[in-house]
């Protein structure tokens, strides 16, 4: 079930609604039901896969708590988990590139990758790593578990939360919050602003570009790069918002995923404040774990672009997120080069924002692109300053889509708008009555938007295909 549909505004009312008005110790049944109806909206029999991970981890938790041949039952929980995420999601990439390679005919398995099949079992693999190391007592109820898998919000698109966070809020009796009520609705308004009136009104235009590059120009090749950097910041980060919202709405907080990534001065900054939840998963559960900064320089720089490769492998099976990933390892390196180096000289802020913007837009051509090919193609047409023209920005022949002068104003004006309440809407920075109006101002707006200029087309988040 997508959260921009019919089905969405009428499922969650009556979840929420439900929640409170049943006894605290069947919620865990309510909530797991509603998360499989939601799920199951999409392909039914996939559920399947989700209960059969339930089924290992729920089980390797409790065997891994009783000490008995506990590294194995952890290595049991890995390799069901990343094998069934290798099935689905690196089979045909594995064997379709050992057919080029080797001139073989291997088939290629015919079926759809589970949304959000990434999510949910790195949430599952750091159950038991956690019960592993003893930081996270083993669940005997198999029902809280599964809900701790299964949570509707955030089950397809994270935030990927830690046991520790999110099991002990689940068994908590909730109570029923205006003010909850209203934060969490704030967020759901927030995030469906940025999902219905920029991302996907922008999205039409950089995808129109990045799937068929051939024929636009170089001004419009500037164009997509520069939106579709802020549609998927804009999709991502306002599908977290909404996710968010929901759970705290029942007075369940989740993770904080971004913070402000696209006003990060320097690399290391923005992949602390992009994707948190997944950041900081890779740090703890692979880069850590491979010896992170203990095992000197050296090896220190092979294991940070084995976690970026890594990362990206998690984002999808192509060359094109392998690039992604090594870029964002070469930007790093750079930069801790740099700040070794010249330790003492300081890049203006805005320099240093410029740098890593630059940086981050010309890694997501690679993220974007539908191949390699399409990529360099892109690239070398961006630096064709020969056929560069304000005058013929919008001019794309060919790719069927209407974006003519106002949606391009209204676009930019409605990014404007984004960042700048991002940026002033601390509520740190205003008392309470203040911050309720200012919050008010900014709820009823996003409304507003989103029925003046909202993109009503049902489209899926990007992240779903991850």
């Amino acid at each position: 079930m997508l959260f921009n549909s019919i089905e969405f505004i009428i499922f969650f009312p009556a979840v929420t609604l439900l929640y409170f008005l049943i006894p605290h110790k069947f919620r865990w049944l309510h909530l797991l039901l509603a998360s499989c109806i939601f799920y199951a909206a999409f392909i039914p029999s996939y559920l399947l896969i989700l209960f059969f991970l339930i089924i290992i981890d729920y089980s390797a938790g409790l065997l891994i708590e009783r000490r008995a041949n506990k590294r194995t039952w952890l290595i049991i929980s890995i390799i069901a988990n990343i094998s069934l995420l290798g099935m689905f999601k690196y089979y045909n990439f594995f064997i379709s590139n050992l057919n080029q390679l080797t001139g073989t005919d291997f088939i290629l398995l015919k079926w759809i990758l589970p949304i959000g099949l990434s999510f949910h079992t790195f949430q599952s693999l750091a159950y038991t790593i956690e019960v592993y190391h003893g930081r996270q007592k083993a669940i005997s109820h198999a029902g809280y578990y599964a809900l701790y898998v299964m949570f509707y919000p955030q089950l397809v698109a994270g935030p990927i939360e830690r046991p520790q966070h999110l099991l002990p809020q689940l068994f908590t009796a909730q109570r029923f919050s205006s003010q909850k009520l209203y934060e969490g609705l704030r967020l759901m308004g927030w995030g469906f602003f940025k999902k219905l009136v920029i991302a996907d009104r922008i999205g039409q235009f950089a995808d129109a570009v990045f799937n068929n590059p051939t024929h636009a120009g170089t001004s419009s090749i500037w164009l997509a790069v520069f939106f579709f950097s802020i549609q998927i910041y804009a999709d991502f980060s306002g599908y977290s918002d909404i996710a968010i919202g929901a759970a705290r709405c029942m007075g369940i907080n989740l993770s904080l995923n971004f913070n402000r990534p696209y006003q990060s001065n320097n690399i290391r900054q923005f992949w602390k404040r992009w994707h948190i939840s997944l950041s900081s998963w890779f740090r703890d559960y692979v880069y850590i774990p491979l010896g992170g900064n203990r095992r000197g320089p050296a090896r220190r720089k092979i294991y940070l672009m084995l976690t970026f490769l890594l990362s990206a492998l998690w984002h999808g099976a192509g060359w094109t997120f392998l690039v992604w990933g090594f870029l964002h390892g070469i930007f790093t390196l750079v930069y801790d080069w740099f700040k070794k180096c010249f330790a003492s000289f300081q890049i203006p802020n805005f320099f240093a924002w410029l740098i890593t913007g630059t940086c981050v837009g010309f890694a997501w051509i690679f993220f974007r692109a539908a191949s390699i090919k399409n990529a360099v193609l892109m690239i070398l047409q961006s630096v064709d300053v020969q056929h560069f023209s304000f005058g013929n920005l919008l001019a794309l022949p060919g790719h069927g889509i209407q974006f003519g002068n106002f949606t391009l104003a209204l676009s930019f004006c409605m990014i404007g708008y984004m960042f700048l309440v991002e940026r002033y809407s601390e509520p740190k920075l205003l008392d309470l009555n203040s911050r309720i109006i200012k919050d008010g101002c900014i709820f009823v707006s996003s409304i507003l938007l989103i029925l003046f200029f909202g993109v009503f087309q049902k489209s899926s988040f990007i992240y779903f295909q991850f």
